[in-house]
């Protein structure tokens, strides 16, 4: 499922209109990333919480060179599912 079968789904499910569905998820999407991105974590009940990941800096091998590189450190978005996700899946 892609972000225009979610629109989709929730417009169907909801009875909205398909902008209004539309605005939702991407309202959504803002909102958790503008919170990840302050460093906050989210969690929804039931579903998981979403959470950044610091990552030191380290090194690598270019796989074309055998060159050692330096990665730099960065950030990545984490999710954890809950236990009524992992349930609904079992």
């Amino acid at each position: 499922m892609n972000k225009t079968d979610l629109i989709d789904k929730l417009s169907q499910s909801t009875e909205l209109n398909k902008s209004s569905a539309t605005r939702a998820v991407e309202a959504v999407l803002d909102i958790i990333t503008g919170t990840l991105r302050e460093g906050d974590s989210v969690t929804l009940s039931g579903f998981g919480t979403f959470s950044v990941s610091s990552r030191m800096q380290r090194t690598g091998r270019n796989p074309r060179t055998g060159e050692m590189i330096t990665i730099p450190a960065s950030k990545a978005p984490k999710f954890k599912s809950g236990k009524g996700l992992k349930d609904a899946l079992n």
